[in-house]
């Protein structure tokens, strides 16, 4: 693995926690928080991977 992987994985890993926190404080259960930070983190590894070079 290199450093970029690992940057773009965490980096993706943090705003999927955020994501998930903010979704279940908003009063949400707990599967749609992990639902909506998996969906965050997933689809931020993309855009990470191009920003991040």
């Amino acid at each position: 693995m290199t450093v970029h992987t690992a940057i773009v994985l965490l980096i993706a890993v943090v705003i999927g926690l955020i994501v998930g926190g903010l979704t279940f404080l908003s009063g949400g259960a707990v599967a749609p928080a992990v639902l909506a930070g998996l969906t965050a983190a997933g689809v931020s590894i993309p855009v990470l991977r191009t920003l991040i070079q």
